[in-house]
């Protein structure tokens, strides 16, 4: 083989790994961690309201972890009036699910739930106040 097609096949290689990389690329899937993402900033202090109450209170909701039982549970104060838990996993959006807050809540199964980092993400109101708090999982 000569200089003249070594070249040629040097830039023919170039080109079509360009063209692989283009291609996967425009394919691949991208999650944002949210689809509402400005409207959401602009309510942010409504957000940091909530942590702080959730801070305060005298009886905060508590997350545990059971890995033994593959199981969420929660501890729910009596003052809570509603709310919700979403299980957000930041690395697929597909996965993410909420369960309602309920006095004396049922625990949640982790056993069919993929493996890897979960955030579990709780907001509840006593009638008066919201409260948020997060925590973070990895199974």
């Amino acid at each position: 083989m000569n200089w003249g097609k070594a070249i040629i096949t040097a830039f023919i290689a170039f080109g079509s790994f360009i063209g692989f990389l283009v291609y996967r690329m425009t394919t691949a899937k991208v999650d944002l961690v949210r689809s509402d993402y400005y409207q959401t900033e602009i309510g942010y202090q409504k957000q940091i309201e909530r942590i702080r109450h959730s801070r305060r209170a005298s009886d905060p909701l508590k997350v545990r972890f059971e890995p033994a039982q593959q199981q969420v549970s929660f501890a729910v104060p009596a003052s809570a009036r509603g709310g919700e838990v979403r299980f957000f996993r930041p690395s697929d959006a597909r996965l993410d699910f909420t369960v309602p807050v309920t006095p004396g809540m049922a625990p949640v199964p982790t056993a069919r739930l993929r493996k890897g980092y979960w955030k579990v993400q709780v907001t509840w109101t006593d009638g008066q106040q919201e409260y948020y708090s997060e925590e973070h999982l990895t199974l």
